[in-house]
């Protein structure tokens, strides 16, 4: 039987990535969601890219805008106006820049489309959410005044995590926002930072950044069984490299 698995940020480690694959055993039949953030960390975010376009040609895949992905996009096409990017360095560009130096002209024109082809979310057909950071407005996606909130907001995250589990649905106190759809999937804060490594749910909102451009491992996830299978901490993959460390 096909499933539909659930896939957190990769930022760059193609070897987690093939590690989950495995794992997971994935076939043909499976369909794949990514929440984004291919890019920025290790240093195979090309190959990341060129691996996913492969993958996309042998079955369903969908695949969520990260914010990272937005800024190589805005680097890859010279956009650069404002864009910091001493702040990117910092914050795993340098190691993709260095990759994408022995990439020819022809692989970053089809990585542009692979990176404009990215969707902001994608809302199934059970009222499960999948997007890469959240969203502000309490009415919900279709809604958002402010598309790049899809890859950039962190206080949907921080309102579920926050919350008091004792508050009924029912209440006015409860936040709307996590009313509106059954589960909402994201990655984009990683788990690492309240000293988890594992898939975290916190009211309908399910985490799935278990920390790979850190110190923790790769994750996918089953989103009917909640069964998830996860790679080697990068860091021990990538052993001479700094990742986003």
């Amino acid at each position: 039987m096909s499933r539909i698995l659930v896939i957190g940020d990769i930022h760059g480690g193609l070897r987690a990535l093939h590690q989950i694959i495995e794992r997971a055993k994935v076939t043909k039949e499976d369909n794949l969601i990514f929440l984004g953030d291919y890019v920025d960390g290790w240093s195979e975010s090309p190959q990341v890219i060129d691996y996913l376009i492969h993958l996309n040609k042998k079955q369903n895949c969908i695949f969520i805008r990260g914010n990272h992905d937005e800024l190589l996009l805005d680097w890859l096409t010279g956009n650069t106006k404002n864009f910091d990017e001493k702040t990117w360095f910092k914050h795993g560009g340098e190691a993709t820049i260095t990759a994408y130096s022995s990439i020819s002209e022809e692989t970053k024109k089809e990585h542009i489309q692979f990176l404009k082809s990215l969707q902001n979310y994608y809302l199934d057909s059970k009222n499960r959410l999948f997007i890469h950071a959240g969203f502000t407005n309490m009415n919900g996606i279709t809604y958002e005044y402010f598309p790049k909130l899809f890859y950039w907001d962190r206080t949907l995250w921080e309102t579920a995590l926050s919350m008091d589990s004792s508050i009924p649905k029912e209440s006015l106190l409860y936040p709307k926002r996590l009313t509106l759809y059954n589960e909402i999937y994201i990655g984009h804060t990683p788990v690492t930072k309240i000293e988890k490594t594992i898939p975290i749910q916190k009211a309908c909102v399910w985490n799935i950044d278990t920390g790979a451009a850190f110190n923790g491992p790769l994750t996918i996830m089953d989103i009917e069984t909640k069964e998830f299978w996860q790679s080697e901490p990068l860091m021990d993959l990538y052993f001479n490299e700094k990742g986003r460390n």
